[in-house]
């Protein structure tokens, strides 16, 4: 049982990284990574709010869609279930829990539109999860995430105070740099046998 889940947890993180491998969840990793300290941020409201959508999706779909044979409304029940999700953990923490919230802030509105986490919580009904399983693959899911934002950030970075040709500075720059980490993710597959 311990090593099926650090198979499913390995292969959501490395081998099948949700940015660099199915090139989910782009918007952000473009958008919100110039600094690592906002895709320290952002990393962390993804991963919390990736934990909680997955387990409230795959409840509704397991209680809801298959028990009244409906599974054909699961793509918008997940997504208003996620766009719910998320403003009711903002209220809750704006409520109770201040410091997160601040901390949190700009980047619990943008997780609603977030791809990355409308396919785990799909991903983990089509693979047949069960709510460990589930749990271990939305962390790994957005620890995978973490990884590769953060590591993009920290590349921009360095990349501000590089020479460059003018025609390269930017987002042209910055697509060849994901396309050459993507590369070096796809040295993953087969590693751990998944």
């Amino acid at each position: 049982m311990h090593s099926n889940l650090l198979m499913i947890f390995l292969g959501a993180f490395l081998v099948n990284n949700i940015i660099l491998m199915r090139f989910l969840g782009l918007c952000s990793f473009f958008g919100v990574s110039k600094k690592i300290s906002v895709s320290v941020g952002m990393s962390f409201a993804v991963i919390f709010v990736m934990t909680i959508a997955t387990w409230v999706t795959l409840l509704i779909y397991n209680t809801i869609l298959l028990k009244y044979n409906i599974v054909y409304l699961r793509t918008a029940t997940f997504i208003l279930t996620i766009a719910g999700t998320v403003q009711f953990v903002e209220m809750f923490l704006k409520k109770y829990i201040k410091n997160l919230y601040k901390a949190m802030g700009i980047f619990l509105p943008l997780i609603t539109t977030n791809c990355a986490i409308l396919a785990v919580t799909f991903l983990t009904v089509d693979f047949k999860y069960d709510f460990v399983q589930a749990t271990v693959y939305a962390v790994g899911v957005g620890l995978g995430y973490m990884l590769a934002i953060v590591l993009i950030a920290s590349l921009r970075e360095r990349m501000e105070t590089i020479p460059v040709p003018k025609y390269m500075k930017g987002y042209p720059l910055v697509f060849v740099t994901a396309g050459l980490m993507s590369l070096a993710f796809l040295g993953f597959s087969g590693l751990f046998g998944i």
